[in-house]
């Protein structure tokens, strides 16, 4: 994963949040000369991603390169085991640690909920995808750790894809209008429509959407859109979206939709279990 500067700046925030004058108790307790090698471990089975960020973290705090790293978007099922570690001043492994754990551990669990949602929809057609229902300032990461755990981005944000919804079509003056206006102002993007029912998805198919969103339609209806929506070489994407889950998601992706979208990827997603020791 590349660390560009906005990922560098995130990390000196979190940093500074941690950390604000200085760390009293390692001030205190801790000699100032005082070094040792931090081993990050993985103590719950799932798939780790984010040691690149983590090793920013140790940059900045003033520890050594991240070194013995374990390989990421992997399932790892046997822990616990060292997953990296790092050498360097004390009192910097300390200053790193709650920093470079608090974001190893949440996308590593962000990329570990996404691999167990792929894996329920194996032997169909459909693809997991992420929202914009993400963590303030966590997005870019938030959405690549969806990927390492085998999912597909959704639009990154506002400005890359349009999504019309019930209250753009309702102030465009209807779902064809909306399209319409689409197309001329944003040529280039793609253009996806909101549908709630069955009559709405008719309306834009026949307005030539990309993709239309199937918010909220239990089973029977989406295979109902899926018929309504036109034949397999000329009907436009389909994704299913609204209250999916683990027990659910695999029915749902058996009705012949292209996606699933789940907000729980990234809102959601319990932290994976990892911890740092320093052995002195």
């Amino acid at each position: 994963m590349e660390i560009d500067s906005d990922t560098c700046e995130l990390v000196a925030r979190a940093l500074l949040e941690d950390l604000g004058p200085g760390d009293v108790t390692a001030m205190a307790v801790v000699p100032e000369e005082a070094t040792g090698r931090a081993r990050i471990t993985q103590k719950e089975p799932g798939v780790l991603f984010g040691l690149d960020v983590a090793a920013e973290v140790f940059r900045q705090a003033g520890g050594s390169e991240l070194e013995d790293r374990a390989e990421e978007a992997v399932w790892r099922e046997r822990v616990p085991v060292t997953v990296a570690s790092a050498a360097g001043p004390a009192r910097a492994l300390l200053a790193a640690e709650r920093t470079a754990l608090n974001l190893l551990c949440h996308l590593s669990g962000v990329a570990t909920l996404t691999a167990r949602f792929v894996r329920e929809v194996e032997g169909t057609a459909a693809r997991i995808l992420d929202t914009r229902k993400t963590t303030p300032g966590l997005r870019a990461l938030e959405k690549a750790a969806v990927v390492a755990g085998g999912g597909t981005n959704h639009r990154m944000g506002l400005y890359d894809a349009i999504l019309i919804k019930e209250n753009h079509a309702a102030l465009a003056g209807g779902v064809g209008e909306a399209v319409r206006r689409a197309r001329e102002a944003k040529p280039g993007l793609p253009v996806e429509v909101e549908c709630r029912t069955l009559d709405e998805v008719r309306e834009a198919a026949e307005a030539r959407a990309d993709r239309l969103l199937l918010d909220n339609m239990a089973p029977d209806e989406l295979r109902e859109a899926v018929a309504v929506a036109g034949g397999p070489d000329d009907r436009p994407e389909l994704e299913a979206s609204g209250g999916v889950t683990l027990e659910t998601v695999g029915e749902i992706a058996a009705t012949g939709v292209d996606y699933v979208s789940v907000g729980a990827l990234t809102h959601s997603a319990p932290a994976l279990d990892l911890s740092m020791t320093i052995d002195v």
